[in-house]
């Protein structure tokens, strides 16, 4: 199923999003990782990539947003909102092994729509946006 089919199907209130905590500015982040991913404090200032993300998402009514150092604590994410759709954002490795790992969940598997990083690394990463954003209102 092509991604837009994916959610176009979906409502936002039964997606969530997965994004990694590479994508935050390193240097700046007021972010802090804990056993639920990296956790944006309410009153960040910051002008990056998770930020407007994850706005988006709450705002479109998106079960949750998780900000994870990798495909575990995410699996893990997936498993306790049980959602009907994923979006997906990351680099085209840990895309491939997350898509690998939600097929084989028990119970039912939610659709997965992804969008791989622009640029790959694990400090730093950069998203097209545009695309990100464009992908999250699929259907709304």
């Amino acid at each position: 199923m092509a991604q837009d089919e994916t959610l176009q199907k979906v409502p936002p209130g039964e997606r969530v999003l997965l994004l990694p905590h590479c994508l935050r500015p390193s240097q700046t982040c007021p972010g802090r990782p804990s056993k639920e991913g990296f956790q944006c404090p309410e009153d960040c200032r910051e002008r990056c990539a998770i930020r407007r993300l994850r706005e988006e998402a709450l705002s479109l009514g998106y079960k949750g947003v998780c900000i994870a150092p990798g495909g575990a604590l995410a699996l893990k994410f997936i498993k306790k909102h049980e959602p009907e759709a994923v979006v997906a954002i990351a680099c085209h490795k840990e895309l491939a092994e997350g898509a690998e790992a939600v097929s084989e969940l028990d119970g039912p598997v939610p659709q997965v729509a992804t969008l791989p990083l622009l640029e790959d690394g694990c400090v730093d990463t950069e998203v097209d946006l545009d695309a990100a954003l464009a992908l999250l209102r699929q259907g709304t």
